[in-house]
């Protein structure tokens, strides 16, 4: 039992330890598919399926939309970009920048989107108030992606890009700002992945070790009985 209770003393000063760094960055960049074929969405913007929001907005359109354009292949649909369906934009003619709150969420491990024709014009900034007064991290199209080429098509261009979190980011991250000095920055199926409470943690680990010490047992029973 006393292992047992080391190894959950281990691990949460093991957490406590990495609680002291803090770190947000470019996990994987994958090229867009049609159809979508990334994680279940948090949200895909669709009405009933939107977080708060300041500033930006939510639209549906096509290729041909003088403003924005539906990120490639995010909602279901056979033609060439997938379908029609809301996506979330931010840009001079859409609401200058856009903030979506996060905040009923909590601990935030990793989140993911398509980002639509990734521009060197687009800014994304993870903040932890709703001003933006604290910015934990910033990153542009241009230097997410050196390829960008302004692209409504290319699937390189309209990637699935996942950023991780690490340290105090994970619990001090609440509104991702979008913002854009031309028409348009467009995201879509956002994918959020929260981080287990503390005490869900802890459960856990209460549980494998009970379930290390079973597995002890009936090894030692086993043996017991062939000799």
């Amino acid at each position: 039992m006393r292992k047992a209770f080391n190894g959950i003393v281990g691990a949460s000063a093991l957490a406590m330890a990495s609680a002291a760094s803090a770190a947000i960055t470019v996990g994987s960049l994958t090229p867009g598919t049609v159809p979508y074929a990334g994680p279940a969405p948090t949200y895909n913007f669709d009405p009933g399926s939107r977080p708060g929001n300041s500033g930006g907005n939510f639209v549906t359109g096509d290729i041909g939309s003088t403003t924005s354009a539906q990120p490639l292949g995010t909602h279901a649909g056979t033609g060439l970009y997938g379908g029609l369906g809301y996506y979330y934009v931010a840009g001079p003619d859409e609401g200058n920048p856009g903030t979506l709150d996060l905040t009923s969420f909590g601990d935030i491990g990793s989140i993911s989107f398509v980002w639509g024709s990734m521009d060197d014009y687009n800014t994304l900034d993870f903040c932890q108030d709703a001003l933006c007064t604290t910015i934990l991290a910033s990153f542009q199209g241009l230097a997410v992606n050196p390829t960008a080429a302004h692209s409504r098509i290319d699937p390189a261009q309209n990637p699935l890009v996942t950023f991780l979190l690490d340290g105090t980011d994970v619990s001090n991250f609440n509104y991702l700002r979008l913002s854009s000095s031309q028409n348009a920055f467009e995201i879509d199926n956002l994918a959020i992945n929260p981080v287990p409470e503390p005490a869900t943690w802890a459960l856990m680990l209460v549980g494998f070790a009970g379930i290390g010490m079973t597995l002890r047992r009936r090894r030692q029973t086993a043996l017991a009985q062939i000799a």
